[in-house]
């Protein structure tokens, strides 16, 4: 029986039954280690080592009843695998009558065939899990646009808060009422700026008496500017829509007496003193297509049927050049067909640049096909001009005010005219005969601005050119544009350059300051706030007067130098 117990037990003897009244063997190996706890406890704290009990007195072999009391202390703390169904099946319990030593033989017997695995898969130490901390929430800080993260520390309270401030400045204060903060302010700017008066939070110092009345004293100010500006620009707003209402009211007149009585009897009334007044005004624009086409006239008798023939025939062309790039295609009066591709590509790239803020010239755009072909057709009508950037706002212009081929037929006589003629055509001699008689004007009504000019070898020609070529219909904003060219429209070419200027004499003092640099920039780019009043009023400033010599007078005279100055340089004839 020894024998059989031994392989049984893993070559051991089973443990002896403890005897009545004692303890068992188990807590014999628990005695030991409280005891070494507590008095590990006792000598942290300071005092005297307990006194324990004795451990009652018995051999135990830790080797031969260990896995048993490994056993009952997992079956102690925790049950077995529970089934699939969530509950645990019920061991049947020993009969009493059955002895401690075979109860235990019959346990270890159980236990055997598992016992190993679970002593490598246990742990010898059972987990302690964390305790989690509530979390501390603090009071948010003062932040002008949100809420600063919780602080892990707990704010101290305000009354303490305030006390501590007290006793260390010396200084009492007593925060206003309530009821007496922000009344009767009747306007509170729409910003972070009312933050100035808010009381701090309850985890920061209050504040004093001086630093509140500084701060209500700032915040006053901030709102009386406010105010102000308010309403300075609610006045300017009101000025502007007076102006434009009686602008509207003068149209709606003028329109009534350009229609029933001026157009009806235009060749009888068009230099009558009246009729330049309202002229000089503005046109309204349901009658500024048709003025503008009998002002500029139709001198080459161009027709709409004449308008059609060319418009065929640069389809064609466009599409001899776009199927087979042909090289074959006959020459038009000089013009080789790589002048004319040339335009006909500058076309396509011009008319995507113009006018781009309206969208309505662009690809895609309801213009865009219409001016595309008073473009082409043009450059078939005169092939010895061609396309030259700046056309296409002159067309754009004309296409916004009149029909197809009426703008087709004024775009062609209005670049017939001498100035527009030799500045497209680039004709050297020409335009800087236009430029000297631009300087006489120039240092005639603004010698200032002359000298200034002068002394950075600033020309006409660097922001002069832009404006010709474009008639201003880039440079200044599209209605005020409209207006330079009704009276350009009655007065001719002379009105051009009396417009640059009047843009000199409304920004002299600006370009005065200006270097040569930056000079040329401002005048390439003009402001955009720029109004037809202030333009007009500086335009009807200068005189178009020297010496009793009119524009025409002055341009001519140039011309009569330059032709005595040819004859002057030509060699002699030979004998």
């Amino acid at each position: 029986e020894e024998e059989e117990a031994k392989l049984q037990n893993g070559g051991f003897l089973p443990c002896p039954p403890c005897p009545a009244g004692g303890v068992p063997s188990g807590t014999a190996l628990e005695e030991p280690l409280r005891s070494c706890r507590l008095r590990s406890e006792a000598e942290r704290r300071g005092g005297a080592p307990v006194a324990l009990p004795p451990a009652p007195l018995g051999f135990t072999d830790v080797n031969l009843n260990s896995r048993n009391t490994y056993e009952v202390s997992r079956r102690r703390s925790a049950p077995e695998h529970l089934p699939h169904g969530g509950t645990a099946p019920a061991e049947p319990a020993p009969p009493p009558q059955e002895p401690a030593e075979r109860a235990r033989h019959r346990v270890g017997i159980a236990g055997a065939g598992s016992s190993f695995a679970e002593f490598f898969t246990r742990n010898f130490f059972t987990k302690r899990t964390k305790e989690l901390k509530p979390a501390v929430q603090s009071a948010p800080g003062w932040k002008l646009f949100g809420k600063v993260p919780p602080r892990e520390n707990l704010p101290k309270d305000s009354k303490i808060i305030q006390q501590e401030y007290e006793a260390r400045t010396g200084r009492m204060y007593k925060p206003p009422p309530p009821s007496a903060r922000r009344k009767n302010i009747e306007f509170e700017p729409l910003s972070t700026t009312a933050l100035i008066l808010e009381d701090r939070p309850a985890n920061l110092p209050a504040k004093s008496v001086e630093e509140a009345l500084r701060h209500r004293q700032e915040y006053d100010e901030m709102v009386a500017e406010a105010k102000k500006r308010e309403i300075k620009e609610a006045h300017k707003r009101k000025k502007i829509m007076r102006e434009r209402f009686k602008q509207e009211e003068n149209i709606a007149s003028a329109m009534v007496i350009w229609v029933n009585e001026i157009l009806p009897n235009w060749e009888g009334m068009r230099a009558t003193r009246r009729v330049r007044e309202l002229w000089w005004q503005g046109l309204p624009p349901s009658v500024r297509g048709k003025v503008w086409s009998l002002a500029v006239g139709n001198e080459l008798n161009i027709t709409p049927e004449l308008y059609e023939i060319f418009l065929s025939r640069a389809k064609e062309r466009w599409k001899s050049f776009s199927e087979t790039s042909s090289e074959n295609d006959t020459e038009d009066a000089g013009a080789s067909v790589a002048d004319r591709e040339a335009s006909l590509e500058l076309i396509k790239l011009d008319i995507s640049r113009t006018f781009p803020s309206l969208y309505i010239f662009q690809k895609g755009g309801p213009y865009h096909d219409l001016l595309h072909s008073v473009l082409g057709a043009y450059t078939c009508y005169r092939p010895d001009v061609g396309y030259v950037q700046g056309m296409s706002f002159i067309a754009a212009v004309l296409i916004l005010n009149l029909e197809e081929a009426d703008a087709f037929i004024a775009f062609a006589n209005l670049l017939n005219k001498p100035c527009q003629l030799a500045f497209f055509r680039v004709d050297h001699s020409m335009m800087l005969k236009y430029f000297a008689a631009f300087e006489v004007f120039f240092e005639e009504n603004l010698p200032k601005l002359f000298l200034h000019f002068k002394s950075y070898s600033l020309t006409p020609d660097i922001y002069l050119i832009d404006w010709i070529f474009t008639l201003y219909s880039k440079s200044l904003p599209l209605d005020l544009a409209c207006r330079v060219w009704d009276v350009f429209c009655r007065d001719g070419e002379e009105f051009l350059f009396r417009t640059g200027l009047g843009i000199l004499r409304l920004y002299e003092d600006i370009l005065l300051q200006m270097d040569f640099i930056h000079i040329a920039q401002f005048l390439t780019k003009l402001p955009e706030d720029i109004t037809s009043e202030k333009l007009f009023s500086c335009i009807a400033a200068i005189q178009m007067q020297n010496s009793n010599k009119k524009w025409a007078q002055v341009f001519a005279s140039l011309m009569k130098d330059n032709k005595e100055g040819d004859k002057n340089h030509s060699p002699a004839p030979k004998s």
